[in-house]
């Protein structure tokens, strides 16, 4: 069975809008376009690396299909040429050659190489696919389409980078109709600039409990009467 992993950059105050660049996406008069570039390390990039090293296939919501579209086809990937950069022209290959499965209502205008419309119900397609052999449904950024599947259970795992920032307002990663959920930490690190780098794996039902003392039981009362 496929898994649905979720790639995300966000802030302290669970902020995952326009993390890349000021025009990125200013919808809402969101005014802290790229506000990842000042927490930028090699650690980071090595955690991404990971990340794409991996085979995996591309979910994504319209805005960053079109953002992705608009840049990665377009990056060199001739050693021979100046402007070539092997890092950048990896994760080009990557993102070029995997199939990305788009949520979009204007099929017409996907003209990246190997993408394919997710069709009107996107849930339903989406759990056909976890069903069938394949590599990782993996989102990047999207967020608009993961508050969807939060909200039909079909997250399994959560690759975060959480920055020492608070941007106060903007697109969530958490929004409203997320469903209840336990997940544990199966792996993390810290980046010298002060990011947390963790990666959350579906775990069940939320569980409850109670820190509050028990009320003694009469054969307990009857006890303590015999020890004084």
């Amino acid at each position: 069975m496929r898994k649905i992993v979720a790639g995300a950059y966000i802030s302290l105050d669970g902020v995952m809008q326009a993390p890349g660049a000021p025009e990125e996406d200013p919808t809402g008069g969101f005014k802290h376009g790229g506000w990842v570039a000042a927490y930028w390390d090699d650690v980071i990039g090595a955690a991404m690396d990971e990340t794409f090293a991996a085979p995996f296939d591309l979910l994504l919501g319209r805005k960053t299909y079109d953002i992705f579209a608009a840049h990665w086809p377009y990056i060199e990937t001739d050693p021979e040429k100046s402007a070539f950069d092997k890092l950048v022209a990896d994760v080009a290959r990557t993102f070029n050659s995997a199939i990305k499965y788009v949520a979009t209502r204007s099929p017409q205008t996907l003209a990246w190489q190997n993408s394919e419309l997710l069709g009107s119900d996107i849930v339903t397609t989406l759990k056909e696919l976890k069903t069938k052999s394949g590599p990782t449904l993996l989102i990047q950024g999207s967020s608009d389409l993961i508050q969807t599947l939060l909200k039909h259970d079909l997250i399994d795992e959560f690759r975060l980078v959480i920055f020492p920032i608070v941007l106060g307002k903007g697109k969530r990663l958490f929004g409203e109709g997320t469903l209840p959920a336990a997940f544990r930490l199966v792996k993390s690190r810290n980046s010298p600039n002060g990011a947390f780098i963790a990666t959350y794996e579906r775990a069940g039902d939320v569980e409850t409990g109670s820190f509050a003392m028990e009320e003694p039981t009469e054969a307990e009362l009857e006890r303590r009467k015999h020890l004084a």
